[in-house]
């Protein structure tokens, strides 16, 4: 399977966007290639649900009409416009299914659109599907989906890292140049680094949350996936805003963030190595490596690196697997067949509204949604509500604490975005606590609500090796700074990683 046939599928958002306004192609030429791009590798990847070829290219014809005729019409027209966009299936959109990976949720369609959908809808960026992604956005491989996984595109005998590995593959694939993701405990990040791509969580509150179908929702955060810095900047930059309808929303201007991305300039800018996040059990050697050159790079262009303690971080992954679930155990308590989801009845015995809750959800949910129902429910019961959920709350205070202090010593910080190179599929899954000690290095970011940005930045045994750059809360603009500065410098030293991508093997 080669992209050669189709070259413009190559080529980042931005370039696509610069093509489009010169006219050398058309967004319909570009949607079509991306969809004949899908029909070629889908069978193999499966990184789709539900592609919405018709809407794509009715969206793309508009936008080439409306180029056409020139005038206001055109200069109306947003930066992407006729870019095409993939969607991860937990961010709801009217007129196409939104599943979130769920049995629970199969055939339902939403009747209105998530906060960034209604901006993608509004730029006109061709929404070609929905991804796929772990159950409710519970997982780290997209092994969890209840319509079969995801397969990693640099090598599809490996996941693609989860719960995002979806939109992640499809735009390492070349069937998507930029998608949307959800993060809770690093979702859009770890399937980044997995797959040699571009994810930002942004600010707690900086993209609307309104319509993404809510696991943890102190937690849960809507951001790009792309290919760039730049790409995912720009994309910040349309979906970012302040929301009336998320009442968590922050009030704040959006920033340049892509301005931020292109300056390439981090000379005198203070890098803090997380000294709990960048090595110990459990880091792979060709991750540390990969690590290594990457502060080589950022010292050789003048940067200071020094390092920072967060003592706390120790405790981080405990916390966060304690309020996780039981957040998600009250957000999915909707789910029983009565009020939301779909309805199994009882095979046996009276049908009395408990046994039809009982029966919806033995069979509505996964596993792994299960597992961490029944953990969250545990956390939160009478007599152990203090002792678990209380004590994790004082911790998630004093990682932020412990962030503070950092950031006082630094302009931003680093550390691998994952442990590991993307594992094999099935290697983990009757190991949960082993897969959960992957998001390691993207939970605390989400306890504290700030910005973090993975960018690939080496390769190990042929894989590809995310690093992440975070910044305080509201400073988001930072992260772009270093991340585009970092992926500048290792792109003079080479082909950037991305494009070193090998051809896709197909699975039989």
């Amino acid at each position: 399977m080669t992209v050669d046939s189709n070259p413009i599928i190559r080529l980042t958002a931005a370039e696509m966007a610069s093509k489009l306004q010169s006219g050398e192609i058309t967004s319909v030429e570009l949607t079509r290639a991306h969809l004949d791009r899908i029909a070629e590798v889908e069978p193999t990847l499966h990184a789709f649900l539900h592609v919405n070829a018709d809407e794509a290219l009715e969206v793309a014809a508009e936008v080439d009409r409306a180029r056409a005729a020139g005038g206001q019409e055109a200069e109306k027209l947003h930066l992407l416009a006729g870019v095409p966009i993939a969607v991860k299936d937990l961010i709801v959109t009217k007129g196409q299914p939104t599943t979130a990976a769920s049995k629970m949720l199969e055939g339902w369609m939403s009747p209105y659109d998530a906060t960034v959908i209604e901006k993608i809808r509004e730029a006109k960026l061709p929404i070609l599907g929905k991804t796929n992604l772990d159950e409710f956005a519970m997982g780290s491989s997209t092994e969890h989906s209840a319509y079969g996984i995801t397969r990693n595109p640099w090598d599809t005998s490996r996941i693609p890292g989860g719960s995002g590995g979806g939109s992640a593959a499809a735009v390492a694939a070349f069937e998507a140049p930029l998608a949307l993701g959800t993060d809770t405990g690093g979702s859009i990040r770890e399937p980044a680094a997995f797959t040699g791509t571009v994810g930002t969580k942004p600010t707690y509150g900086g993209v609307s949350r309104y319509g993404a179908i809510a696991m943890a929702s102190s937690l849960d955060q809507i951001g790009p996936c792309a290919r760039t810095v730049q790409d995912a900047a720009l994309l910040h930059e349309l979906i970012g805003g302040h929301d009336p309808k998320d009442s968590t929303s922050l009030p704040d201007e959006v920033g340049e963030f892509a301005k931020a991305a292109s300056t390439h300039d981090v000379a005198g800018k203070r890098i803090g190595v997380i000294r709990q996040l960048s090595h110990g059990e459990g880091y792979e050697q060709g991750v540390l490596d990969a690590f290594s050159s990457s502060l080589g790079s950022l010292r050789e262009a003048g940067a200071e690196i020094v390092e920072v303690d967060c003592p706390s971080f120790d405790y981080a992954l405990g916390a966060y697997y304690l309020i996780m679930p039981s957040e998600a155990s009250s957000n999915l308590a909707r789910y029983d067949g009565v009020r939301y989801g779909t309805r199994v009845l009882p095979e046996e015995g009276p049908l009395t509204i408990e046994r039809v809750m009982a029966a919806t959800r033995a069979a509505g949910f996964g596993e792994e949604v299960k597992r961490r129902i029944v953990l969250g429910t545990y956390a939160l019961s009478a007599g152990y509500y203090d002792a678990y959920y209380g004590s994790a709350q004082k911790i998630r205070t004093l990682i932020q604490r412990d962030f503070d202090r950092a950031f006082e010593q630094a302009d931003v910080l680093i550390c691998p975005t994952a442990p590991t190179v993307p594992f094999k599929l099935g290697e983990k899954m009757d190991d949960p606590l082993s897969m959960y000690l992957n998001d390691i290095a993207t939970i605390p970011a989400n306890l504290a609500g700030i910005p973090g940005i993975s960018v690939p930045a080496g390769l190990s045994g042929g894989l590809p090796v995310g690093i992440q750059f975070l910044a305080p809360a509201r400073e988001d603009i930072r992260a772009y700074h270093a991340a585009g500065a970092l992926e500048h410098l290792l792109g003079e030293k080479g082909e950037a990683i991305w494009q070193q991508i090998p051809e896709l093997e197909e699975v039989k």
